[in-house]
C-alpha cells in the first residue's frame, strides 16, 4: 500500500459532520476508560417514533426487556393494498425482515440517534423490507458479551413475539445487517443464531458494512491510512480495551474473528454474507481477511469494495456512493429471499 495514496474528497458538508462527530467521540473517551455521557448525549439528537408515515415509513418502539432497556425501533413500509373490498385481506409480497445493528465502537449512538434513524428510513423505504433496529447495551457500562445476548435475545423475542411485525413480515427471510461496531455483531449472532434452534427464524443472509474486526497485529492499512475519518489505531485500541473482558488482548474471538481464536464455522449452516469494504477505511485488511477467511471455511460469500470511500460513507446522503451501497443491499436480499 502506497504511502502516497491520494486523500479522499468530502462534500464541506460531510466534513463538518464527521469532524463534530470525532471531536464529540474524542472528547467523551476519558482516559481511565469511562464515557462522558452526558457531554455526548448532548450532541447526539434523537429522533421519536411516528406512527403517522413519513416518507413512506412508519416507526414503533418496542420494548424485549425492561430489566436492562433492551429494546428496538421497528421501521415498516407503507404498503399499498393490503386491504381490499369489505374488509377482505388480500396478502400482499411478504417483506423480508432486517435486523440491523448500528455502529459506534459498541460505545456510542443508538437506535433512536438521527443519524440510524436515517439509515433505517432509506433501508426500509428503497428495498421494502421490515426493519428492526436494536438498541443493544454500550460499552464501558456493559461489556462483551452484553452486545451479543443482546442481538440473540431480539432473535428469541422475535421467535415467541410474531405477532410484534406487521401481518406480511416474513421470518423466513431475515437478515442480519450492520455497520462497524453493527457488522461485528453480525457475524456473531449469526454463529448464535445458527446453534439457536429457532424455529420461526430462519436467518438466510448477512450485511456486514465496513465491520469493526482488529487484532493484536498493525496492519498495512492501519499503519499507512493515518488520519482518516473516525477510525484511528488509538480510538480503535480505546473501545476495544473497554469492551473486551478485563486481562484480554485483541486477539479474542470477538475481535480478531478468524485469528488465533476463531469459531469453527464448519458445522454452521451460516448465511449468505456480503461484505462492504472502503480503500481509505484503515479496518480494511481485517475485512477482506474476513471474506476471505469465509471462503476458506466453505460459506457463500461476496466482497463489495469503494476503493475511494472512507468508513462510515454510507451514512452520508451526499455520497452518490451511499445510495448505490443501499441499492447492492437491495439486490442481495432480493438474490437471496428468491434463492431460499
Amino acid at each position: 500500500m502506497s504511502t502516497n495514496k491520494p486523500k479522499p474528497l468530502l462534500p464541506w458538508k460531510v466534513r463538518a459532520t464527521i469532524s463534530l462527530l470525532t471531536v464529540l467521540t474524542d472528547s467523551s473517551c476519558r482516559a481511565n476508560g469511562t464515557v462522558n455521557r452526558c457531554l455526548f448525549n448532548f450532541f447526539d439528537l434523537k429522533s421519536s417514533p411516528n406512527a403517522t408515515p413519513v416518507n413512506g415509513v412508519s416507526t414503533k418502539d418496542v420494548t424485549v426487556n425492561s430489566d436492562n432497556n433492551l429494546w428496538f425501533r421497528l421501521f415498516t413500509p407503507t404498503v399499498a393494498g393490503e386491504v381490499t373490498g369489505d374488509g377482505g385481506a388480500t396478502k400482499t409480497t411478504s417483506l423480508p425482515v432486517i435486523i440491523f445493528f448500528h455502529g459506534g465502537g459498541f460505545t456510542f449512538l443508538s437506535s433512536s440517534s438521527n443519524l440510524y434513524d436515517a439509515v433505517c428510513r432509506r433501508l426500509c423505504r428503497e428495498i421494502s423490507a421490515v426493519i428492526v433496529s436494536v438498541n443493544y447495551r454500550l460499552a464501558p457500562e456493559h461489556r462483551y458479551p452484553s452486545q451479543y445476548e443482546d442481538g440473540e435475545e431480539v432473535l428469541r423475542f422475535l421467535e415467541e413475539n410474531v405477532t410484534v411485525l406487521p401481518a406480511n413480515a416474513d421470518l423466513s427471510k431475515c437478515f442480519l445487517a450492520g455497520d462497524s461496531a453493527g457488522g461485528n455483531l453480525v457475524h456473531h449472532v449469526a454463529v448464535r443464531a445458527c446453534k439457536a434452534g429457532l424455529r420461526n427464524i430462519r436467518v438466510v443472509g448477512s450485511i456486514l458494512i465496513q465491520p469493526f474486526f482488529g487484532g493484536e497485529e498493525r496492519t498495512e492499512a492501519e499503519i499507512h491510512l493515518v488520519g482518516m475519518p473516525f477510525v484511528s489505531v488509538a480510538r480503535t485500541d480505546w473501545m476495544w480495551k473497554v469492551f473486551l473482558p478485563e486481562g484480554s488482548n485483541r486477539d479474542h474471538g470477538a475481535v480478531n474473528v478468524c485469528g488465533p481464536n476463531a469459531e469453527d464455522l464448519s458445522g454452521l449452516d451460516y448465511p449468505d454474507t456480503l461484505v462492504f469494504v472502503g480503500g481509505f477505511d484503515p479496518l480494511i485488511d481485517w475485512q477482506k481477511r474476513y471474506y476471505d477467511w469465509l471462503k476458506k471455511c466453505g460459506k457463500k460469500a461476496e466482497l463489495i469494495e469503494y476503493s475511494n470511500m472512507v468508513h462510515g460513507f454510507h451514512v452520508f446522503p451526499d455520497f452518490p456512493e451511499s445510495t448505490q451501497l443501499i441499492m447492492q443491499v437491495k439486490d442481495f436480499v432480493n438474490k437471496v429471499s428468491n434463492s431460499k
